[in-house]
C-alpha cells in the first residue's frame, strides 16, 4: 500500500464525496485501508448488483455505519436517489466511487445537488514509485 495524499477520513468529516479515478488506481484498496469501519456496497459483486438493480431502496433497510461506501456507483445510477434521501433523512455520509462521471452525467443521474463534493484519485507518479522502491528521487519530486 502506497501512502496517498488524499485523506478520505478527513474529507468525509465535512461532506459526502464522489471519488473518481481510472481503473486500477487503487480506489478500493485505499478505502479498505483508510475506512475499515465503513459499510461497503460493492456493485462489482454480481449478487449485490442484482439485488440493488431490482430494488435500490434496499439500502435504506440495511443497518449502515455512519459512513457508507458504494463502490462502482456508475453501474447503478438509480441508487443515487436513495443516497440523496439518506443524506437528507438520516444524515449519513457517503463515499461513491467510480472510474468516470461520464456515465452518470450522460444518464441524467441525480448528482446530489451539492450534497456531495468530487475528488479524484490519480495513478501513482514516477516520483512515488521511485521513492517506494528506495531509489534516489530528484529534487523535482520533493
Amino acid at each position: 500500500m502506497y501512502k496517498r495524499i488524499l485523506d478520505l477520513p478527513g474529507l468525509l468529516k465535512k461532506k459526502s464525496f464522489f471519488l473518481f479515478g481510472p481503473r486500477g488506481t487503487g480506489k478500493t484498496t485505499l478505502i479498505r485501508h483508510t475506512l475499515p469501519g465503513a459499510t461497503v456496497i460493492d456493485l462489482l459483486e454480481t449478487r449485490t448488483f442484482r439485488e440493488y438493480l431490482k430494488d435500490p431502496s434496499l439500502i435504506a433497510e440495511q443497518t449502515l455505519s455512519p459512513v457508507v461506501v458504494i463502490d462502482e456507483v456508475q453501474k447503478l445510477p438509480e441508487i443515487l436517489d436513495e443516497v440523496h434521501r439518506l443524506i437528507e433523512g438520516k444524515g449519513l455520509t457517503f463515499l461513491l466511487t467510480g472510474s468516470s462521471p461520464r456515465k452518470l452525467k450522460r444518464g441524467g443521474a441525480n448528482l446530489l445537488a451539492g450534497r456531495a463534493w468530487w475528488a479524484e484519485l490519480f495513478p501513482l507518479t514516477s516520483c512515488k514509485l521511485f521513492s517506494a522502491a528506495g531509489l534516489q528521487v530528484s529534487r523535482l519530486c520533493k
